[in-house]
């Protein structure tokens, strides 16, 4: 049993190198299931982003907050290269 809570940065995506989409969450299986369902932001229902290609994962909410917003400014090919660097398919890695 953990002691501490664990909050995520995710990437979803509709296809490979398609449109990105970054967020921060405490409760990762709840936000990607709204997002698959059209539900989880008005982004993510526009572009049909149901594909999750990248996650980190972080103890304290400052950490994560401060990753999603430093992955938000990097350049879009950055961004490709994180996601290609474990992820070369850009599999679907949500799998509840």
């Amino acid at each position: 049993m953990r002691d501490y809570h664990i909050y995520w940065v995710y990437i979803m995506t509709n296809k490979p190198k398609g449109t990105l989409y970054i967020g921060v969450t405490g409760g990762l299986h709840d936000r990607i299931e709204r997002h698959i369902q059209g539900e989880g932001s008005v982004f993510t229902a526009k572009y049909k982003l149901k594909t999750l290609v990248y996650v980190e994962e972080f103890q304290y909410i400052a950490d994560a907050i401060a990753r999603e917003k430093q992955l938000k400014s990097w350049h879009r090919q950055w961004k490709i290269n994180l996601i290609e660097h474990d992820n070369p398919n850009w599999n679907n890695l949500w799998n509840p």
